[in-house]
């Protein structure tokens, strides 16, 4: 993707951790080691229930004196009562909805660096990094964090819903491409990013949903992490979300079939590429398959992994 784009994440949820057991709080609640993380540090972690299911992938900022989590637009009250069921009268942890207070604008595109340079944004690190930092800039101060949420260079700003109207102006120059929901819905699919309630479901593991890169196996416990331990040690990952190249659209929930034998299952579509789960035994990338009466070929996606991890 070599054009710069630009996409409003308003909508998704910001949710806040403040007080001193905030980290390990976090810790315990998601599959990632977010205790070896340092202010100006980020990484992606998933929620997951007691039984290793998933409940979303979100992004978490360390800041000097709290931690922010971006989580998506279906999850944000259901996570923010989740984690405050987990909080106890001892927990030094409070829990707050930033969401309605900042703006959340994604730069993507190899040139994103060099575009938000000639804005005046020329502190920031390279996008790859897992970094953010503050900045001073249109009169208000502006989280710049690297990641489009996506297998794709960009940059997240995070801006007080104050001057958000003003800093999308500055930011949506003429050369610029506003993408719309359809548009990141299907570049997302095209990546293969998972979401909730399509492919992040309680019918599913992280595993599973190809998510292992956002998994630590040696930080210890936390909620679901036994199952996840042992489906890792014992190789019996069941199913694998993938993607499927298609000579026209179907529908989310079609039956994908290998010689007339059912093997998985359609979860989101655009165009002629799809998101689906299929039975590990049944093949992986370069199987062919019937998605309904259409032909299909199995792809891998850029956002997804499916190795097993070894110590």
């Amino acid at each position: 993707m070599s054009k710069v784009s630009i996409y409003d994440r308003s909508n998704w949820g910001l949710l806040q951790l403040t007080r001193s057991d905030r980290a390990r709080f976090l810790h315990n609640q998601t599959t990632n080691n977010i205790l070896e993380l340092q202010p100006g540090q980020s990484c992606d972690t998933v929620f997951v229930n007691s039984t290793g299911r998933t409940l979303d992938l979100a992004t978490v900022y360390i800041l000097s004196e709290a931690m922010w989590i971006l989580v998506s637009p279906q999850r944000r009250q259901f996570l923010l009562e989740w984690m405050d069921r987990y909080i106890f009268p001892m927990d030094q942890v409070e829990l707050k909805d930033l969401s309605s207070e900042y703006a959340i604008f994604t730069i993507i595109g190899d040139q994103s660096k060099s575009f938000l340079s000639t804005l005046g944004l020329s502190e920031i690190p390279e996008p790859t990094a897992n970094t953010h930092i503050f900045l001073d800039y249109w009169d208000t101060q502006v989280l710049v964090t690297t990641g489009s949420g996506l297998a794709l260079p960009g940059y997240t700003l995070i801006i007080p819903q104050a001057k958000s109207q003003f800093c999308w102006q500055q930011l949506t120059q003429p050369d610029l491409e506003v993408l719309t929901e359809e548009e990141w819905e299907r570049l997302r699919i095209l990546q293969g990013r998972p979401i909730p309630e399509q492919e992040l479901t309680e019918d599913y593991n992280p595993l599973e949903a190809g998510l292992w890169h956002n998994i630590s196996f040696d930080k210890g416990c936390y909620i679901g992490q036994e199952t996840i331990a042992r489906l890792n040690t014992y190789q019996g990952v069941k199913q694998r979300l993938w993607g499927i190249r298609l000579t026209t659209s179907v529908t989310p929930g079609t039956v994908i079939t290998v010689a007339g034998e059912k093997v998985g299952t359609i979860t989101s579509c655009t165009d002629n590429f799809a998101l689906g789960y299929i039975r590990t035994k049944a093949g992986g990338e370069g199987l062919q398959v019937q998605v309904g009466d259409i032909s299909g070929e199995v792809v891998s996606v850029p956002f997804l992994t499916h190795e097993y991890y070894r110590p």
